[in-house]
């Protein structure tokens, strides 16, 4: 079998077990990271300090051993990569976990239970949830949706077809990185600044990629159109792509002000419609899934081509 042959069956494989099993619920791998890298933190900062060298040697500390691992594991045996492959791209994303916390909010927010509605959306957005009106919690799922579905989906994707398995496990450690240390806060302005740019680099063209996907599986011209009239606005070089397309291809006004961390932001607008609703957050969430078909499409697709245009068998 060829080499491409052998990635797009891994690809395939990773993306049924996320679909058919989800997040692990006990004893998550990430779970275990984090702790990790709370001590690695730690420890730089008490022996080299807190300015922007200190913080790229943490990342590395934090992120590198695990990717060695996965490579040395991956050569551990001449059929290893099989196994580690599929696990790792299974552990990297978080398609049908994404799904289950906004289908949570979809679900309270149809029935009008206001509150319930909040409560279950404040556990996948930083902003203050507590005062929010129906359309409020719609717009902050659905936001939610469409980021993450670079994060959690595409971006691994990414990775997994550039890298296998440890291309996916560095780009979910990355991520995850980012939103441990990412912040412009006081304790993480200097030393997180490496793990907000790396992340950044790492997510530059998923990013684009599944702005491109959500365009062509909604309103193709409006989402191309907010794209380059919107994204510029935002802050985050990746965010405003995924956003303002995904707003442009459901139809629907997001962005706006919120309040994070007890401040009012005022953001940019995304998108173009009426204001979105329970229905919003599901067809987010289905044109998350529609891409990851797309890109297991494509994939597929590309592999036959090299297959039979006589690429080299592994």
């Amino acid at each position: 079998m060829s080499f491409a042959l052998i990635l797009v069956a891994k690809f395939a494989a990773g993306l049924l077990a996320d679909r058919l099993f989800g997040e692990v619920r006990r004893f998550h791998p990430l779970v275990g990271f984090g702790r990790w890298s709370r001590s690695v933190e730690d420890a730089v900062r008490r022996v080299v300090g807190e300015h922007r060298l200190a913080g790229l040697l943490a990342w590395a500390l934090a992120v590198l051993p695990w990717v060695g691992l996965a490579l040395m594991a991956r050569a551990a045996h001449p059929l290893a990569h099989w196994p580690v492959d599929v696990a790792l791209l299974y552990f990297s994303l978080g398609g049908r976990s994404l799904a289950e916390h906004a289908e949570a909010v979809a679900t309270p927010l149809a029935a009008g239970d206001l509150s319930a509605a909040r409560e279950r959306v404040g556990w996948i957005v930083s902003r203050d949830t507590r005062e929010l009106d129906p359309a409020g919690v719609a717009r902050a799922g659905t936001e939610s949706v469409l980021e993450n579905g670079n994060d959690a989906v595409f971006g691994a994707l990414f990775w997994f077809l550039l890298g296998g398995g440890a291309g996916a496990l560095l780009f979910r450690l990355a991520n995850t990185l980012d939103a441990m240390w990412g912040y412009r806060t006081p304790r993480y302005l200097r030393f997180g600044w490496a793990a907000a740019r790396i992340d950044d680099v790492l997510n530059a063209l998923p990013a684009r990629l599944t702005a491109l996907t959500y365009a062509l599986l909604g309103n193709t011209r409006r989402a191309l159109a907010c794209w380059r009239l919107q994204a510029p606005a935002w802050d985050s070089p990746n965010a405003g792509p995924v956003m303002a397309a995904g707003a442009g291809a459901l139809g629907v006004a997001l962005g706006g002000g919120a309040i994070y961390h007890g401040q009012w932001e005022e953001r940019p607008p995304l998108g173009e419609g009426p204001a979105p609703d329970a229905g919003s957050i599901r067809a987010a969430i289905a044109l998350v899934r529609r891409g990851a078909l797309l890109w297991l499409a494509v994939a597929t697709s590309v592999a036959l081509i090299l297959h039979f245009t006589g690429l080299p068998h592994a």
